[in-house]
């Protein structure tokens, strides 16, 4: 999962699929969450996103990290939140099999399944960033994020 800064989306998101898939062993999936910026770098997750998530039920720990080129090794899937974050990471690929790992979260969402990423459409696969925004845009963003993590997880139970 990877978002601007590593304290809100993304670790939000890292958090729904951690929890959601704890127990599964095939596939077995294992959950990282990135920023395509150094801000929070071993910061924790922002204050309102924790607080969100965990009334929600998830428990997850987190320190902000910064995305790296070597992440597409290490990661099946590269989950973006938005638009920069996308052009950011594929900027670091270092292959078309690297480019081919990158998708939006929300492109999971089946209500948004027909929206084509490189189309006019794309903004609205976005997962808008709720940073220092009320405590109602985080949790917009916590439904946004199960439904599309909803969607992947289908997508993956159906291989």
């Amino acid at each position: 999962m990877v978002c601007m800064g590593n304290i809100c989306r993304s670790p939000m998101a890292a958090a729904v699929l951690a929890n959601r898939t704890s127990e599964w062993n095939s596939p077995k999936i294992i959950v990282g969450s990135s920023g395509t910026g150094a801000w929070h770098i071993g910061q924790g997750p922002h204050p309102t996103s924790k607080k969100v998530w965990e009334k929600a039920g998830y428990s997850y720990i987190h320190t902000a990290r910064q995305f790296q080129s070597s992440d597409f090794h290490a990661f099946d899937l590269i989950l973006v939140m938005d638009s920069s974050n996308f052009r950011n990471v594929i900027k670091l690929a270092d292959s078309s099999e690297s480019v081919k790992k990158v998708f939006y979260l929300r492109s999971f969402d089946t209500s948004l399944s027909t929206i084509d990423p490189a189309s006019e459409q794309f903004y609205e696969l976005e997962v808008p960033d709720p940073y220092n925004q009320t405590i109602e845009a985080y949790e917009a963003t916590l439904l946004m994020i199960e439904r599309a993590v909803d969607g992947l997880l289908q997508e993956l139970s159906n291989r």
